[in-house]
């Protein structure tokens, strides 16, 4: 009952009708300062992980978990085929697949155009990588054919753009390292049917890429049976670098191993820092709205001091007191919050479904600002608010309990 009483008259003070209008102004310019920081702070984190999110699933659909390379390199990986087979019995280990990466020039469209050039098996990469299962254009059926004259290549989609380069036209392969001669290694050309365009959606893989059956590379290169990566998924993304540590163990101790998070630490460093600069500078915001709250209720016991002292006279006790000007404050953060995460999450919904943002791909790899807000956000963000609103209220709730109730009700 006595929560009640305290709630009833914080409540009917912030609805009151007051002759000054100051207090009103203050009142709800403290409440949209509340709802403005809450509302910043969902959708700048919910940019933040759209953009976290959307780079990992299309690194991922395109790059395996973990890669196994020599440590010095110097000839390939040899014994590939026993080493796949074992690595396969490792716990977590899900899928292995063979490759080798090297840069050619690609020839045969508008312009020629350099790109890293992957030699892998289809059956097995399908289970590596998400863009050989969704191709935009074409089929596999070349690359699965190992009397395929010329073999089969599949283009990602930004090199079909710069170069033009049709479905089912035939171009050539310009490899620097090919026959080796007195003179050293010869560049060579080999031809290549474009039988396929996948894309990813992350622009510097789609720009870049471009995969061909492994015994083609390796004969354009002049390599017997041998490869320069074996690459790894696993069933917990987040367990990859101590996954990795059992694969070393297994692989040998030539070999070593980088994860999908080293090999991409540099973009995930920059969102996580980018996350944290985000939380303070939006958090200000937060700060402005309790200063708000701080004076509208310096004034509102300035303004209520008689109806503090009638209520004291008639055995209102001073924690009471406190507890109606605090809970002032708290509803103030309560009712700003919930407009905030309201208009914060419903502007994320609408500008994600819509893709109200473009972007440049050419500059951020992706072509629109994904809004992805997560629910406990959206709790931790309310619950700071609500927090510093409660701290503004300390002062001046200790103020009105210092009112003596006979010195201002001597003249009334």
């Amino acid at each position: 009952m006595k929560s009640r009483f305290e709630l009833f008259v914080a409540g009917r003070y912030l609805r009151a009708r007051r002759k000054e209008a100051v207090i009103p102004v203050i009142t709800a310019i403290s409440v949209l300062g509340v709802a403005a920081g809450v509302m910043a702070l969902v959708i700048a984190l919910a940019v933040n992980n759209g953009f976290k999110n959307t780079l990992e699933r299309n690194l991922l659909g395109a790059m395996a978990h973990i890669n196994v390379l020599e440590k010095e390199p110097l000839y390939g990986i040899e014994n590939w085929r026993d080493m796949a087979a074992r690595l396969r019995k490792v716990p977590h280990v899900t899928d292995v697949a063979p490759a080798i990466y090297t840069p050619a020039l690609l020839i045969g469209g508008l312009q020629p155009k350099f790109v890293v050039l992957k030699g892998v098996d289809v059956n097995t990469e399908t289970a590596i990588s998400d863009s050989l299962r969704h191709l935009k254009a074409g089929s596999l059926d070349r690359l699965r054919d190992p009397n395929a004259n010329p073999p089969g290549i599949v283009l990602g989609s930004g090199i079909v753009e710069d170069t033009a380069m049709k479905l089912n036209s035939r171009i050539g392969a310009f490899f620097q390292s090919g026959e080796l001669t007195p003179f050293g290694p010869r560049p060579t050309n080999r031809p290549f049917r474009v039988s396929g365009v996948f894309e990813s959606g992350f622009f510097e893989i789609d720009d870049n890429w471009a995969y061909a059956p492994i015994a083609a590379v390796q004969k354009a290169l002049a390599l017997g049976d041998v490869v320069n990566q074996i690459e790894l998924k696993v069933d917990d993304l987040n367990r990859a670098p101590e996954i990795a540590t059992q694969v070393e163990k297994v692989a040998g101790p030539k070999y070593t191993t980088t994860t999908w998070k080293e090999r991409n630490r540099p973009l995930l460093d920059a969102l996580t820092m980018e996350r944290r600069v985000t939380v303070i500078t939006i958090g200000l915001i937060e700060l402005v709205a309790a200063l708000n709250i701080l004076i509208t209720l310096v004034m509102m016991v300035m303004e209520k001091y008689r109806d503090i002292a009638v209520l004291m006279s008639m055995g209102a006790r001073q924690g009471q007191i406190r507890r109606i000007f605090m809970l002032q404050g708290v509803l103030i953060g309560m009712a700003g919050s919930a407009i905030g995460l309201t208009a914060g999450y419903s502007l994320c919904y609408f500008a994600d479904k819509y893709r109200w943002v473009p972007l440049d791909q050419t500059i951020y790899s992706l072509s629109f600002v994904p809004f992805e807000p997560r629910p406990y956000d959206g709790i931790w963000i309310a619950a700071a608010a609500v927090l510093v609103s409660f701290l503004a209220t300390i002062y001046p709730a200790r103020s009105a309990t210092r009112i003596s109730p006979a010195e201002v009700l001597r003249y009334e």
